[in-house]
């Protein structure tokens, strides 16, 4: 197993997994249109888009037969939050590959790579009814921290809730280095 940082050369493999994840993981708990709508295609516009956003950021783990999965995150766009907050916008695996530790690597590894560039806290939103997804992150010391909202999916809405973690600061790192900055400073 390899974990590294995503480049737009993956954009198909990433588009792969992002469908075959979405296929195992969500029956029941997104709605079907909304489910059938989600394709290679176009999920490879989207990671195209998100290579072009420049603080955003993706890491792979590969396996023995190519790329198993990734993580997403990048500054939270939740205005409730400060500009020390992260946000995981998804990680995704395989079928193959969930069970064997790859999705608790690549979880690792992305909150690592958040308190490295100085961010203090990350956030995310799960579906609330996807209890699997919560013991993961339960179990990697993410907590519900109350908030809750609804996910568009199509013409429907699910409700989600908000996970929070407080991230390890890296050794010899100043907090906040990540950020631009402020001009006259």
């Amino acid at each position: 197993m390899r974990i590294r940082e995503a480049t737009v050369a993956d954009v198909d493999a990433i588009a792969r997994v992002h469908v075959e994840a979405w296929r195992a993981a969500y029956p029941g708990l997104v709605p079907q249109a909304f489910m059938d709508s989600v394709t290679v295609e176009t999920r490879r516009a989207l990671w195209r888009e998100h290579f072009g956003a420049p603080r955003m950021r993706a890491l792979v783990v590969e396996g023995a037969q190519g790329i198993e999965g990734f993580a997403s995150w990048g500054p939270a766009e939740d205005p409730e939050r400060s500009a020390v907050t992260a946000e995981l916008q998804g990680i995704y695996l395989l079928p193959r590959a969930i069970g064997i530790g790859l999705g608790r690597a690549l979880l690792a590894r992305a909150t690592q790579d958040m308190a490295t560039l100085g961010y203090e806290r990350a956030i995310l939103w799960v579906l609330e009814a996807n209890a699997r997804a919560r013991r993961f992150y339960e179990a990697a010391g993410w907590r519900w921290d109350g908030s809750a909202a609804q996910h568009v999916f199509g013409d429907q809405t699910r409700p989600v809730v908000r996970y929070t973690v407080a991230l390890e600061a890296t050794p010899g790192h100043v907090p906040g280095s990540h950020l631009p900055p402020v001009e006259g400073a």
